[in-house]
């Protein structure tokens, strides 16, 4: 039986005190034990096996980290059987200490505004942060204030345009409710909008751009934001495939993308004085870097184009490029060129 509850009582633990003598914590166990600690004032009572594969250790290293907080003063217990777990005493809390130096500098570092004003979080991520900092150990304090002020991370392309502004709202409240979603959606190419009736797993932001990641019919399927003319949250609760995570769907859908298959492969010589505007330009395509020996005008590289339009890009590099294979891009591109003159030698 757990021992009785004090009400709303708030303790700042550290987790070293009140160890047996002669016992020595490392940097990695105290860790754990902070994790473990965090955990159980989240999510109520765990069971042992699930702590251990979350921290990657066993089950009775999990006992002993319980018997360390309980001799370091943390009211803790755990209960045996079917049902049983380990459990805080009912009402207590723990400020957010033992953070070390990079953890504490890691929470200052900060992605461009622009993804939590998508969702509406900009004022709220400004509060959270004022309280961590209030929260952290003092010695930490300056050092995470400097970071916020020195680090940005930008996940945005250089000139990559205006982006159609995205009401992600109704996506939101589908994704936090469990609910199912009707969409009105524009493919790209298509003039015309299609329905589906999806079940969302949630929101990714890749290089800037809002995505929906949700099945249809029981397969992944990718969704940009923007490209979304009207959504409705439906009353009937999302049919997620049993044991998919976000992060599970998400890898599915990405390696689609990126392991496409088909595409063109396309072998050029670039003049050396464009050479790095051009592996700057097409470091998306390109399948191997040039091997350079430093000599000559000329250097040979190759790209995967998806398809042999894609190859027309090249032109805007004039006559610092050349397509030397295949046949049917070379076609490509001089009938292009032969087009583009024919329109500036007329009157």
């Amino acid at each position: 039986m757990p021992p009785a509850s004090p009400d709303n009582l708030t303790v700042s633990v550290n987790i070293c005190e009140g160890l047996p003598a002669g016992a020595i914590l490392g940097p990695v166990k105290s860790d754990r034990l902070l994790s473990i600690l965090l955990l159980l004032q989240t999510r109520g009572r765990v069971p042992a096996h699930e702590l251990a594969d979350r921290l990657e250790v066993s089950v009775r290293t999990i006992y002993r980290d319980v018997e360390a907080l309980s001799a370091s003063g943390v009211p803790v217990y755990a209960e045996r059987g079917r049902h049983g777990g380990i459990e805080l005493l009912a009402g207590f809390r723990t400020d957010v200490t033992g953070l070390t130096a990079d953890e504490s500098r890691a929470l200052f570092i900060l992605a461009a505004q622009g993804a939590h004003a998508a969702l509406g979080l900009d004022a709220a991520l400004g509060s959270a942060l004022r309280k961590v900092m209030a929260a952290l150990p003092a010695p930490h304090r300056p050092a995470a204030e400097v970071t916020s002020r020195r680090v940005l991370v930008d996940a945005t392309r250089w000139k990559g345009g205006p982006q159609p502004a995205v009401d992600l709202d109704v996506l939101q409240d589908a994704v936090f409710s469990d609910r199912r979603l009707r969409l009105r959606y524009r493919h790209s190419g298509d003039p015309e909008a299609h329905t589906y009736t999806v079940d969302p797993y949630g929101l990714v932001s890749k290089a800037g751009i809002w995505y929906l990641v949700a099945d249809r019919r029981a397969k992944p399927r990718l969704f940009r934001a923007d490209r979304v003319r009207a959504a409705t949250v439906l009353p009937d609760p999302v049919r997620r495939r049993p044991g998919v995570e976000l992060a599970d769907a998400w890898e599915v859908l990405r390696r689609q993308v990126e392991e496409r298959p088909g595409g063109v492969d396309v072998t050029v010589r670039v003049r050396r004085s464009r050479l790095d505007l051009f592996l700057r330009l097409n470091a998306a395509t390109l399948a191997e870097l040039p091997e350079d020996d430093g000599t000559g005008d000329w250097v040979v590289a190759r790209l995967s184009c998806g398809a042999v339009r894609e190859a027309r890009t090249l032109l805007a590099f004039g006559d610092a490029v050349e397509v030397l294979s295949p046949p049917e891009v070379r076609a490509e591109l001089a009938a292009t060129a032969a087009a583009v003159r024919a329109v500036y030698a007329g009157d």
